[in-house]
């Protein structure tokens, strides 16, 4: 049986909103499609996808597995797309995702050299969306920072690089040469835990339970516009933290948690011979770098 992605869609709208009725102003179609269009691939799949009464819609167990499915299917689906779309143009264009701070002008020279007609597309990233480029086709490769979700992905090393905390000028650890994790135990962090296991570990907020809801921040200036006026801190990847340095922020070496570790990705999927080429460029300059 092969699904139809339409129905697929607007499957992931109804288990993202919960509600039909949201979903269907979503998807700007009327609520009596959507859920004949939501019963059509129930009885295609033979299962039941949701429970549905008039208090609340949630999904069954059947229902939680297509969601986990759902979403890379849709983004490969967008991706060969976009893909064709620009075959169809007649254009040789390669995108190259890259995370702040990284400079990849070098590696992008190394690989126009090799092919003078290919035209090279930058697409600067964050945290929240270095590897959703490469699985909805908006990049070919993207140069991330870990941790990062590698399933369907290629992930090839290319350097490691050490981790500074970002603190206000006037913190009370501003003026040290390097401090460990466990001097920031009460500070507030400014982004997710699980990002900075080490301060998880040790926070007392969290151990106090007394976390509240993080902002979310869609660049690094934001981010550190926060730090500046005294919200919390941040832990960055040095060359970031350097990249984007300011008066009123201070970089602080930390002494006792691993680097951040950088890597190329792309699409397992892919059979590119103009990625496999970008790969070896990227392990061999950054190599170089690290010598």
């Amino acid at each position: 049986m092969d699904l139809d992605l339409r129905k697929v869609r607007y499957f992931v709208a109804v288990a993202e909103e919960l509600h039909f009725g949201r979903a269907a102003e979503r998807l700007h179609i009327a609520q009596p499609v959507l859920s004949r269009q939501i019963r059509a691939l129930e009885d295609e799949l033979k299962v039941q996808l949701f429970v549905r009464d008039k208090r609340a819609t949630e999904l069954t167990s059947s229902g939680r597995q297509l969601l986990e499915d759902a979403r890379p299917l849709l983004a490969s689906a967008g991706a060969a797309q976009r893909r064709a779309t620009q075959a169809a143009r007649g254009s040789r264009t390669f995108t190259i995702g890259f995370m702040p701070g990284i400079t990849v002008t070098p590696a992008v020279r190394a690989l126009t050299a090799q092919y003078p007609d290919l035209t090279v597309e930058l697409l600067r990233t964050s945290w929240v969306d270095q590897t959703d480029v490469l699985r909805d086709g908006r990049a070919d490769v993207s140069i991330v920072r870990l941790p990062i979700d590698q399933q369907g992905l290629t992930v090839r090393p290319l350097f490691d690089e050490q981790r500074v905390a970002m603190l206000p000028a006037d913190h009370r650890l501003a003026g040290k040469p390097v401090i460990r994790i466990a001097d920031l135990a009460g500070d507030h962090l400014l982004q997710p835990p699980d990002a900075v296991p080490e301060w998880r570990d040790v926070a007392i907020e969290l151990r106090e339970g007394m976390t509240g809801r993080l902002p979310v921040f869609h660049s690094v200036e934001e981010k550190l516009e926060h730090v500046a006026i005294g919200n919390g801190v941040s832990v960055l990847p040095l060359t970031t933290a350097s990249f984007y340095s300011r008066p009123d922020v201070v970089a602080v070496p930390i002494e006792d948690i691993g680097p951040n570790h950088v890597c190329l990705a792309w699409s397992a999927a892919r059979r590119s011979r103009t990625i496999h080429t970008f790969a070896e460029i990227a392990a061999e300059l950054w190599a170089c770098d690290t010598k």
